[in-house]
């Protein structure tokens, strides 16, 4: 069955960006994305943690195996603008039924087995996924929190995979798990691949004139701060020009440097040296 929660979540007083939450379908990568299921979640913010997870990285439909609690209101307290995921997850009964009719299933594990099972990395298991995903569903399963699965559970999923991580301390978070598998699901789906947004404010490379003007006005600014008095000023320069060289300014920027060394000098001079 599907539980749907309330038709807008709690802000808890917070603001985000209206590109952090657009359902413009456009935007996303055209492989059909997999399908979350949580066995067992005993932790409401775990499951608020994986469907934040899922709505960052294009995951679309959600499966919860038997929740020990299940709130949608608190839910979308806790992942905020996450209504409409909230409203499609599916609760039921078993893993078995979960996954059903999916064609392949990648399951999260870090116990190691001593049969001889299919054991992927994330990235190896993530392409694998989206190239079944062209037959048919497939799903990323996550156990629980404190036991993970049973090895009876881990039998119905197609592959083991396992995040790499120090011995020592392997096992990792339920929502980290979620999240590096469905990040890695995004880049092979083509999400890698989105440009960079460019910044709002943007000017031309600074010319070759503005540069002149802008070393001009700080050899001025170095000599009235006595810099150069026990500096060779063409040494100095010459190293200056190359930071400022490497740094690549646009116009702005190059104004804005401009104007610092302009202000060293005026200060000075309405601040007479020794005066207090």
């Amino acid at each position: 069955m599907i539980l749907g929660g309330p038709a807008g979540g709690r802000t808890g007083g917070q603001e985000e960006n209206a590109e952090e939450t657009s359902n413009d379908l456009s935007a996303r990568p055209p492989v059909r994305p997999p399908i979350l299921v949580l066995v067992n979640p005993q932790d409401i913010v775990n499951i608020a943690s994986a469907v934040r997870v899922a709505k960052n990285f294009g995951i679309e439909r959600m499966r919860l195996v038997a929740p020990e609690v299940f709130d949608p209101y608190r839910i979308e307290g806790i992942a905020h603008n996450t209504s409409d995921l909230v409203a499609r997850i599916e609760i039921l009964d078993s893993l078995g039924d979960a996954i059903g009719d999916c064609v392949f299933t990648a399951v999260l594990t870090a116990r190691e087995r001593a049969a001889k099972r299919r054991v992927l990395r994330p990235r190896e298991a993530a392409a694998v996924l989206m190239q079944q995903a062209s037959a048919g569903p497939v799903a990323i399963v996550a156990g629980r929190e404190d036991s993970g699965l049973t090895n009876a559970e881990l039998d119905l999923c197609t592959a083991l995979v396992t995040i790499p991580t120090d011995p020592a301390h392997r096992s990792l978070n339920l929502a980290q798990a979620v999240a590096i598998m469905a990040y890695e699901t995004w880049n092979a789906r083509g999400g890698e691949s989105y440009p960079i947004k460019p910044p709002r404010n943007q000017a031309e490379p600074a010319t070759s004139g503005q540069l002149e003007e802008l070393f001009t006005d700080w050899t001025g600014a170095l000599w009235a701060i006595d810099f150069f008095k026990t500096r060779r000023t063409e040494s100095v320069m010459r190293s200056f020009r190359e930071i400022v060289f490497r740094a690549g300014l646009d116009g702005r920027e190059a104004s804005l440097l401009r104007a610092m060394g302009i202000e060293v000098v005026r200060y000075l001079e309405r601040s007479p040296r020794g005066e207090s």
